[in-house]
């Protein structure tokens, strides 16, 4: 498993995304948007008529789980480690836990509102970085967008941090390797305005 530890590296370090990175990051962006699309679907309507939670929320919280630690350290710039992850599934057990004594049943209105605030928040933060990582090529990992994004505005330089999950490390290395062959069909482009 990748290490959830915080490497920050110094500016310009890591090489900015090519157009298959910027395609990667945006799919992703979209995938992220569609899913709290589906979230924000379900807003007033968390439970089933049977009484159970809507298969929607359930559906994001092993991969939230997962991703929540990533999220947090390398887009807070915390070295938190595994805590967010831990603290997130402590306090959902608490929740569910409550939820058994006061109603007999796992699955109420108290874990559910709870795990769906903490995915809305989750599947946004990481879509929009996705998307802005995309829009302005943002080196490494996307959960720096918003940093690199401040340092274009103010001129301040912010550090960088290379993708530890997903295939963005590997796509970006395959386009460095391949940065010529990208560039000679770019001048054999038949499209390309001359």
């Amino acid at each position: 498993m990748a290490t959830t530890d915080l490497k920050l590296d110094e500016p310009g370090s890591l090489p900015k995304p090519g157009p298959a990175g910027r395609a990667v990051r945006l799919v992703f962006g979209l995938m992220c948007a569609w899913y709290v699309k589906g979230l924000w679907d379900v807003t007033d309507d968390l439970m089933t008529s049977s009484g159970h939670i809507q298969a929607v929320i359930w559906n994001g919280l092993i991969i939230g789980l997962f991703l929540i630690s990533y999220v947090v350290n390398i887009g807070y710039s915390r070295a938190w480690k595994k805590w967010p992850a831990l603290v997130s599934g402590a306090a959902f057990i608490v929740l569910a836990g409550l939820a058994y004594l006061s109603r007999g049943t796992f699955e109420t209105e108290l874990p559910a509102r709870a795990i769906w605030i903490w995915e809305v928040y989750l599947f946004a933060h990481l879509g929009l970085a996705f998307i802005i990582a995309s829009v302005i090529a943002t080196p490494g990992c996307e959960m720096r967008a918003f940093h690199d994004l401040y340092s274009r505005i103010t001129g301040v330089p912010t550090k960088e941090h290379f993708c530890p999950v997903g295939p963005l490390h590997p796509v970006d290395q395959w386009e460095v390797r391949n940065r010529n062959l990208f560039e000679a069909l770019y001048r054999v482009n038949p499209f390309k305005k001359r």
